[in-house]
C-alpha cells in the first residue's frame, strides 16, 4: 500500500466501476422501475365516422355482468375509445363479452355482438415490476361487430 492509500481505492473503485460497465446494481436490479400505472380491462375502439354524425350512437360494451357506455363522438376525432375495468385479480381468464350499439335517434339497435375475451398481461414498467394489468381489446365494427383492432387506421 502506498502512503496516500491509492491502493484501497483502487481496490474499492475497480469493483464498483465494473458493477457500473456492466449494468449491474448494487440493489440487486438492472434498471430501476418507473411509476406507470394500469387497469385491468376489457376496452373497444372505433371510429366515430363508421357510426354517423355527431354521437349517432350509443355504443355499450359489457363483461361479465360490468357494462360502460358512451356515444359514438365526432366524426372528426380519429378515433374512441370504452373501457370496462375489471379487477386486478382477475388474472388470465377468458370472459364473454357483449357489444350493443344502438341508433341515438330511432334506439333501434345497429350492431349486436359477442365473443370470449382472453385476458393476457401487461407491465407497463417491465415484467419484473409491479403493476401486472390483464386486458383485452377488440374494434367496434359498423359490419363486423367485435374485431381485433389489429391493422385499424387511426387516421382518415
Amino acid at each position: 500500500m502506498t502512503p496516500d492509500g491509492t491502493d484501497i481505492r483502487r481496490a474499492l473503485l475497480v469493483p464498483l466501476l465494473a458493477a457500473a460497465l456492466t449494468g449491474c446494481s448494487l440493489l440487486g436490479r438492472n434498471t430501476p422501475c418507473t411509476l406507470a400505472d394500469a387497469d385491468s380491462g376489457v376496452s373497444a375502439v372505433w371510429r366515430p365516422a363508421d357510426f354517423g354524425g355527431q354521437d349517432a350512437a350509443r355504443i355499450r360494451l359489457c363483461v361479465n355482468s360490468r357494462c360502460e357506455e358512451r356515444t359514438s363522438g365526432d366524426p372528426d376525432d380519429p378515433f374512441l375509445s370504452l373501457s370496462v375495468q375489471l379487477p386486478d385479480s382477475v388474472g388470465a381468464s377468458t370472459l364473454p363479452v357483449r357489444l350493443t350499439v344502438t341508433s341515438a335517434k330511432s334506439g333501434d339497435t345497429v350492431v349486436e355482438d359477442s365473443t370470449r375475451a382472453r385476458l393476457t398481461d401487461q407491465h407497463p414498467n417491465g415484467t419484473s415490476c409491479g403493476p401486472t394489468a390483464w386486458t383485452a381489446t377488440f374494434r367496434a365494427h359498423p359490419d363486423k361487430g367485435l374485431t381485433s383492432p389489429e391493422g385499424m387506421k387511426l387516421q382518415r
